[in-house]
């Protein structure tokens, strides 16, 4: 019975545990403290040297609960990724997930060798623990200061954080192999990099597919796709870890091969995997902290921050300006860069591999890994939007979108139901608004489900369901909320030809003789961008109308409202004018000019 209470008190100290670290979130989203640093210092007071007197030592047990946790981060971040935002950023990325890991490692083992009294070898090996940038670290943090990176910027720092965490794994295991055996070499090193990373790029692009194809075809009851996408996550991360292949580069590629396909409940499974994510980033944080010994930390304190310090004002900034030299960033995003490579669970993960092999000082880079942590989420933590918005790569924060419900439709992959609220001050409700490819199916209101004819007009207040495309959903949300107002045209965006937002097609088509749809003569140009793109406006769209070009040169409130004209070569010679349409054009051209061009 004693055995069986000792199991109740370690449930219920396990669930207090996991408890206080969600209620916890609470105090770091409000001040802006990094989450991962108040997870660890719960694990740290439970512990045998806080008020929790909590004796674990169970180095195996972490070692699995931190893989388990690191490939659904993996998985989850890879099913969040949109491979078009990705694709122009993927050569820099991998140089930096790369070569960038490598150099960083390289650079910080001197620092380590004399600060710590170590070998090469062992120096090395504290390198590539500390090298690599964690993903839910950069990620959780700029979510929760309210950052909207420029595109390329947080793209490279999305592909980069995601894909280097098996080369430092791999760096690690291999430096491990080599301290605790003596045997191998260059070549050999070549060689199992090249080995791992095939073989686990061949399992999670296959893994990926199948999963898609077994989603798509196979009759799950309802509610079960989302703990089958899981625990297929987790399959495929054994199977190439058993087949001696990256399971981390696995699982990472088959979450963007499954996010990228159409497949049935998506939505239920992001939401599942955030939660499940959510939950094995807690549990692995707390055991991290247990596994923490303050008093054991005071002999190689002073060391540690040398080497924090190193690594991220040397080291990271060194790798970040050489890997992306060939590549055309600018000193300012370069310098983001460098200052983004913040260090979380991953490397405390790393040092516990030494401590599981039972190497020579394994505390000790359990122990310096774990205040290079430290440091770097207080100070890249607790700076991350000030440098963003100093160095300019920071855009302004969009508003947050409406709450948005996404239904799956039984039969079919290519449209799905979406709703929302209708907000008095929406795009929608003032304007009448929808893009040309979603539907309005039915509307609620007052507990009455109706026909979009029956709810006509509709009314604040009101839910409205639309068909849309799966992968288009998303764009939907610029209707439903409320319209700021317009900021200032930025004189410094305007074209050639440029004419305002609020003007209609017909102005347009008067002015320059273009042919347009009489039931879209009333249309604002701001409007026609809304109706026609399938995402967000963003400067530098394009849409066709006849023969010239609108091109959105200036976006205030999350719409167009300076747009460039672009006109055909030969239609300025040969398009014959009306004196009044000449006078109008020379209007446009004299209002380009006074605007600053």
């Amino acid at each position: 019975m004693a055995s069986l209470d000792s199991v109740s008190v370690a449930v219920f100290l396990g669930a207090i545990l996991v408890m206080a670290g969600i209620l916890s979130s609470l105090l770091a989203l409000r001040f802006g403290a990094p989450l991962l640093l108040v997870f660890l210092l719960i694990g740290m007071l439970a512990g045998d040297s806080g008020p929790g007197h909590l004796q674990f030592d169970d180095v195996r047990t972490t070692y699995l609960v931190g893989s388990v946790a690191l490939a659904l981060i993996l998985f989850d971040g890879g099913l969040k990724t949109r491979f078009q935002s990705i694709r122009t950023v993927l050569a820099p990325s991998m140089v930096l997930a790369t070569g960038g890991v490598l150099l960083t490692a390289l650079i910080t083992a001197p620092v380590a060798k004399y600060a710590l009294d170590l070998n090469w070898t062992e120096a090395a090996l504290l390198g590539a623990v500390v090298a690599s940038t964690d993903a839910a670290a950069v990620f959780l943090l700029v979510h929760t200061q309210g950052l909207r990176l420029r595109p390329r910027v947080g793209a490279t720092l999305e592909a980069e954080s995601g894909t280097n965490d098996p080369f430092a794994i791999f760096l690690t295991l291999m430096l491990v192999e080599y301290i605790s055996s003596g045997e191998t070499s260059l070549a050999h090193i070549a060689l199992e990099f090249a080995r791992e990373a095939l073989l686990g790029a061949v399992v999670g692009v296959i893994g990926g597919r199948l999963v898609v194809l077994a989603l798509n075809r196979v009759a799950l009851p309802q509610g079960l796709h989302a703990p089958f996408v899981t625990t297929a996550a987790l399959v495929i991360f054994g199977a190439a870890q058993i087949a001696h292949a990256s399971g981390f580069l696995a699982v990472y590629l088959a979450g963007i091969i499954i996010g990228n396909r159409p497949t049935r409940a998506h939505n239920s499974v992001v939401t599942f995997l955030d939660a499940a994510t959510w939950l094995a980033q807690i549990v692995m944080f707390v055991l991290l902290g247990l596994l923490v010994s303050p008093h054991r930390l005071l002999s190689s304190v002073g060391a540690a921050v040398i080497v924090a310090f190193a690594l991220m004002l040397v080291a990271r900034p060194v790798a970040v300006f050489l890997c992306l030299a060939p590549f055309k960033f600018n000193w300012r995003e370069k310098v983001f860069i460098a200052w983004t490579g913040l260090r979380g669970a991953v490397a405390i993960f790393l040092a516990s591999i030494p401590m599981l092999i039972g190497l020579s000082k394994a505390y000790l880079y359990f122990d310096v890994a774990f205040v290079v942590v430290i440091i770097s989420l207080l100070l890249q933590g607790w700076t991350l939007a000030p440098a963003a918005r100093r160095l300019h790569v920071a855009l302004p924060r969009a508003e947050r979108g409406p709450r948005r419900v996404e239904l799956d439709l039984p039969g079919q992959l290519e449209q799905q139901l979406v709703g929302y609220p209708v907000r008095a001050k929406s795009l929608y409700f003032r304007r009448g608004l929808i893009p040309s490819w979603s539907k309005p199916t039915l509307v609620i209101r007052d507990q009455r489900i109706l026909t979009p004819v029956e709810a006509d007009p509709v009314a604040a207040g009101d839910y409205i369901y639309l068909l849309a495309p799966p992968e288009k959903a998303g764009a939907l949300d610029r209707f439903f909320v409320d319209m700021p107002p317009s900021t200032a045209p930025d004189p410094h965006l305007l074209g050639d030809f440029v004419v305002l937002g609020e003007h209609t097609l017909g102005e347009l088509a008067e002015i320059y003789g273009v042919a347009v749809p009489e039931e879209q003569a009333n249309l604002t140009l701001s409007d026609y961008f809304d109706i026609h793109l399938d995402h967000a406006p963003k400067e530098g769209a394009e849409l066709a109308l006849d023969s010239i070009v609108l091109v959105a040169r200036s976006i205030g409130g999350g719409r167009v409202n300076v747009v460039g004209l672009r006109l055909p070569e030969d239609e300025e010679e040969t398009m014959p004018l009306t004196r009044a349409q000449k006078f109008k054009r020379k209007l446009a051209e004299i209002w380009s000019s006074v605007a600053g061009v």
